[in-house]
Order: structure tokens, then C-alpha cells, then sequence
């Protein structure tokens, strides 16, 4: 059987490739201090399946580019999507905690600078 990997999908950026990393715990031989070490492979999407954050199954195939020597086998588990924070944050929602006061005059004092 071929050798296989499975890791997280760390750039989907190019076309029909994927940057797969994968974590590992390693001891170190002779001071016995465990250590990850994280390796990234290159592997060929063929129809751009994977997304980053996708922990996929990759294989070893005969090289298909410089540094392309894996393909995609199967996507194990889909991304659940990143937290995006708004840029633009409102009085309301702000907590009481944080002085709507002090907001106010800052905008009061931002309209007199523009």
C-alpha cells in the first residue's frame, strides 16, 4: 500500500494544489523532552475540493511537479469556518462596562479633526 498522511489544509491558494501540515509528537533521543515537529507536504487537488482548515487524507504518487509527490485521497472532515470580528462596532454594541460617554466624545473629537 502507498504511503499515507493525514494532516490539516494550511493554503488552498494555488490551482489544483494543497498545502497539507502535519503535527507530530516526537522525544527527544537523549534528553527525553517530547517536542512537536510539524512537516508541509504539497499535494494535488485535481478538482479543488479542499478548503483550509479541512483535515484531509493524503497519498504518495509518482512526482507530479518539483515539489508535488502527494495527491488527495479524501477530505476526512470540513472546515467548520473561521471567526470573523466586525470592523465597524457600534455604541449599541458595546457593553455598559466601556463608557458610552467616552465613545461619544471620542467621535465628538474624531468630526472636529476631519
Amino acid at each position: 500500500m502507498a504511503h499515507s498522511l493525514i494532516g490539516i489544509v494550511t493554503s488552498d491558494k494555488r490551482d489544483k494544489t494543497i498545502t497539507v501540515s502535519i503535527v507530530s509528537r516526537e522525544t527527544h533521543p537523549l534528553y527525553r523532552k517530547q517536542y512537536t515537529k510539524t512537516r508541509k507536504y504539497t499535494a494535488h487537488d485535481e478538482k479543488n475540493e479542499a478548503k483550509v482548515g479541512d483535515l484531509v487524507e493524503i497519498t504518495m504518487v509518482r512526482p507530479i511537479s518539483k515539489t508535488k509527490a502527494y495527491s488527495l485521497v479524501k477530505i476526512i472532515e470540513k472546515s467548520r469556518g473561521a471567526v470573523e470580528l466586525k470592523e465597524n462596532v457600534t455604541q449599541i454594541d458595546l457593553p455598559e462596562k466601556v463608557g458610552a460617554d467616552k465613545i461619544a466624545k471620542a467621535k465628538e473629537s474624531e468630526g472636529e479633526e476631519a
